[in-house]
């Protein structure tokens, strides 16, 4: 592995949130770990430990300042198509074709609804159930982890 491949994968794991990757080869081993911008968590027995009584009490945000926040939709009849790997999401093929599926589209199973390219390998993702496409969770082109949502698809 060249030193820009290692600095494309440091790049990649950069804009995914992930936290942590270890990667073994027969000739090299790379673990990468990233605290976000503050310090490095402290374990989880710290985090837990009671707080002192002397401490001052937070003053709660009024509730004016909250966002408000819209009702959400009825997804419990839904299936959702979940990422099989880490990797780049991507629509269509190409740019120049249109995507594998859009917005009220029937799939059957095993029809190709997006490509997630990892590591240079472009792997077509089939569905897996038979219905209607609900939902587009994940923008093209960007960043996706293991088992995260890709898809809401009404059964049919």
């Amino acid at each position: 592995m060249s030193t820009k491949d290692i600095q494309q994968l440091i790049d990649f794991i950069s804009q995914s949130g992930l936290d942590e990757v270890n990667i073994e080869t027969n000739d090299l081993k790379i673990s990468v770990k990233r605290y976000g911008s503050g310090a490095p968590a402290a374990p989880a027995s710290v985090l837990a430990a009671p707080v002192p009584v002397a401490q001052a009490p937070v003053p709660a945000t009024p509730p004016a300042t909250l966002p408000a926040v819209a009702p959400k939709a009825d997804t419990s009849n839904y299936i959702t198509i979940k990422s099989p790997m880490i990797g780049t999401f991507y629509r269509s093929a190409n740019p120049e074709t249109p995507s594998f599926v859009e917005v009220g589209d029937n799939v059957t199973e095993g029809k190709v609804v997006c490509i997630i390219e990892a590591m240079k390998l472009f792997n077509e993702i089939e569905s897996e159930v038979a219905g209607r496409i609900v939902k587009v969770l994940v923008e093209n082109a960007t960043p996706v982890e293991y088992d995260q949502p890709l898809f809401l698809v009404e059964p049919i």
